[in-house]
């Protein structure tokens, strides 16, 4: 189905769920399960802490204020970034404390922010999803500005320069297998709900600019045609290994991934969709995400679909379609990545000063059940909700409690 037909579909679906005084009026599902989940970011201080350096009760005052806030939300569960830049927020033997808890990446904060996350979080009946960022190291190109036991300065070579900020290379079996071990220190150490990967595998391209992984690929890549087959493939076995180990070390939790929403547009392979995204996980990030849904190397994916309806590049309705069509049939569960974040933003189209679009996102999912669930960028907002759009869905959508899919 095309895009003018997706299109008309959606609009023909969402016209059936809206009353006369324009209020989307959504039947209640039977089912008692879905995923309603939120993002809390700690990388650059977004979400949580407000600020570094705050002290320890300040910061376990606004960590347990945010859970607070999801329950009144009536969501269930929280997806709270604990290594955002090859750093912790938890005592790791592997790697410093981050930077974003006292200002000073390796300084102790004088408590254990996800040992107090996962305890608070399942006492209000929230599950806990640990956020990793698997190679970013850091949001800048200075080694010295790394705490002096930092891996990143113990093994140069493992450290490439990259768009102005520092990645762990991912070419490197050494690389993929000490990241691995500072992940999964946190899985064996709590009990966490899930394991979560965010979008970023190789980076995001930059203009002009070479990810310089040539020794690598001399040194490992000879049995693949071409360089970007040689790159999808380290991202796979990190993906496979890191699910086969969250499994043998924890096997109640589950391993998800929210990757950038385009795996490919349909102009570029007839297997992707009607979009015309600047962005393609497959050829960009070498992120097989299709991949791997289809064989169900993934509990769950949550793909950021940050577009509204109708956006002509990228189609939310479009690409829901898309990801149910993958999705169905597979082991693996698919949430939608909602972005609050730009609800009511000036500088974002004009749906998206509509209170109600995320609420019509929601309405327009219940037609694919495949889609079960949806998790919002970002905890800051719901905080805020500038337009009254998180509580729109709400009332729309989240009148009773739910519990999250297993």
């Amino acid at each position: 189905m095309g895009r003018v037909s997706r299109r008309a579909f959606a609009l023909a679906a969402l016209s059936t769920l809206t009353s006369a005084s324009g209020a989307t009026a959504v039947p209640q599902r039977r089912v008692t399960t879905e995923m309603r989940g939120v993002w809390v970011a700690t990388v650059s201080n977004r979400d949580w802490p407000s600020q570094p350096g705050l002290p320890a009760d300040r910061q376990r005052a606004e960590l347990i204020a945010h859970l607070d806030t999801a329950v009144r939300s009536r969501l269930n569960a929280v997806v709270f970034q604990v290594r955002p830049t090859a750093d912790a927020l938890w005592p790791s033997p592997y790697e410093p404390w981050s930077q974003y808890l006292t200002g000073t990446q390796g300084r102790d904060p004088g408590w254990d922010p996800l040992g107090t996350a996962v305890k608070e979080a399942h006492a209000r009946g929230l599950e806990l999803h640990a956020w990793f960022n698997p190679y970013r190291v850091a949001n800048h190109t200075d080694p010295t500005r790394l705490a002096a036991s930092h891996p990143a300065r113990e093994h140069p070579d493992w450290v490439v320069p990259y768009g102005g900020k520092l990645y762990y290379n991912p070419g490197m079996p050494e690389v993929r297998a000490f990241v691995q071990d500072a992940m999964l220190d946190a899985v064996r150490r709590y009990p966490v709900d899930a394991v979560h990967f965010d979008d970023y595998f190789y980076p995001y391209p930059v203009a002009g600019q070479t990810f310089d992984d040539d020794a690598a690929y001399d040194r490992h890549g000879g049995a693949f045609p071409n360089r970007a087959a040689w790159r999808r493939d380290n991202i796979d076995r990190l993906v496979r290994e890191t699910a086969s180990r969250v499994k043998r070390i924890r096997p109640t939790a589950r391993f998800g991934i929210s990757p950038f929403g385009v795996w490919r547009n349909a102009g570029t392979d007839p297997l992707g969709s009607d979009t015309r995204a600047g962005v393609q996980t497959y050829d960009d990030l070498h992120a097989d995400t299709r991949t791997w849904v289809r064989e169900g190397w993934i509990d769950y994916i949550v793909p950021q679909l940050y577009w509204n309806i109708g956006f002509a590049a990228a189609d939310y309705a479009e690409l829901l379609h898309w990801w149910a069509e993958v999705a169905k049939g597979s082991r693996t569960k698919l949430y939608l990545g909602e972005a609050l974040y730009k609800a009511g933003d000036p500088a974002q189209p004009a749906a998206w000063q509509d209170p109600a679009e995320l609420s019509r996102h929601l309405a327009l999912a219940r037609s694919y059940p495949q889609a079960c669930g949806h998790v919002f960028f970002a905890a800051e907002e719901v905080v805020a909700d500038r337009i009254g759009a998180m509580a729109r869905v709400v009332a729309d959508h989240y009148q009773r409690p739910a519990k999250p899919p297993r």
